[in-house]
């Protein structure tokens, strides 16, 4: 495929990412090239102070040449004061192809080599952060693409559910695929992204953000979906049975500079 024809087809799967799809066929298949692939990278950073040092590098260099193909930055810091502190960086594509044919422009492509320049350059005894891991994944199939949160967001919810095995895992997506993903619509839990986990850490297991205006808003909307009683039917649901076995919850406010 040629650059022009891959941009131009990037932008349009883009443009579906701030199109709600309804959820009633939540049982279908989503062709893995119609599906976003999704990023997450967490900083390990050092004490003493070089956020905005990597978050110029992301911002400058990674945001354009990923906007460039359709794709969004979002950029993230803990709710709590944890020391040291990390940063939780995600990047959406809107295909497969679109993030492979990213991560290999990315090694060749001028620009980008320009301004990721005093990142790329820095002084191995002066390091901007300690490591940092990538978490690799697929959306579902009843949301495909990302939904960009409403700009009254103030909080974000990230959650990490481990499963046993990955019979446990599969069950657990086609739960939210086929139920709960219905419910979190009919509530107003409000998405942002649905990722099974491809590569990374936790596996097996799948990942999702939620957004909301605060705590408070948070604390709210979950009452009302624990509370339901189509929640109460599909947990009780036996093909359902013993799907999770971990539920890791953190809570991210968005930093300036962050797309979403």
């Amino acid at each position: 495929m040629k650059r022009r024809s891959f941009i131009q087809h990037s932008a349009i799967l883009a443009g579906a990412a701030s199109f709600v799809p309804p959820l009633s066929a939540a049982g279908r298949q989503t062709p893995p090239g119609d599906k976003d692939i999704y990023e997450l990278r967490i900083y390990q950073l050092i004490s003493g102070g070089t956020k905005a040092q990597v978050k110029n590098y992301i911002t400058s260099a990674i945001e354009p040449f990923i906007g460039n193909i359709g794709g969004k930055t979002g950029i993230f810091s803990e709710y709590s004061l944890q020391e040291p502190p990390k940063l939780y960086v995600l990047f959406t594509y809107p295909s497969p192809e679109a993030y492979y044919r990213c991560i290999t422009e990315m090694e060749i492509d001028a620009t980008y080599q320009a301004n990721a320049a005093a990142y790329l350059q820095s002084a191995a005894d002066k390091p901007m952060f300690e490591r940092y891991e990538t978490i690799l994944l697929e959306a579902f199939d009843a949301i495909p693409h990302f939904r960009q949160p409403d700009p009254a967001r103030g909080l974000f919810e990230l959650r990490i559910y481990e499963s046993y095995n990955e019979d446990a895992g599969r069950r657990k997506i086609r739960m939210f695929n086929k139920d709960e993903l219905i419910l979190f619509d009919k509530i107003g839990l409000p998405p942002v992204f649905f990722g099974k986990i491809l590569a990374g850490t936790h596996m097996p297991a799948l990942t999702y953000m939620l957004w909301f205006r605060d705590m408070a808003h948070r604390e709210e909307v979950w009452t009302k979906f624990r509370s339901h009683p189509e929640w109460t039917a599909m947990r009780d649901k036996p093909e359902y049975a013993n799907a999770v076995s971990k539920v890791n919850k953190i809570f991210l406010l968005p930093e300036e500079g962050s797309q979403i």
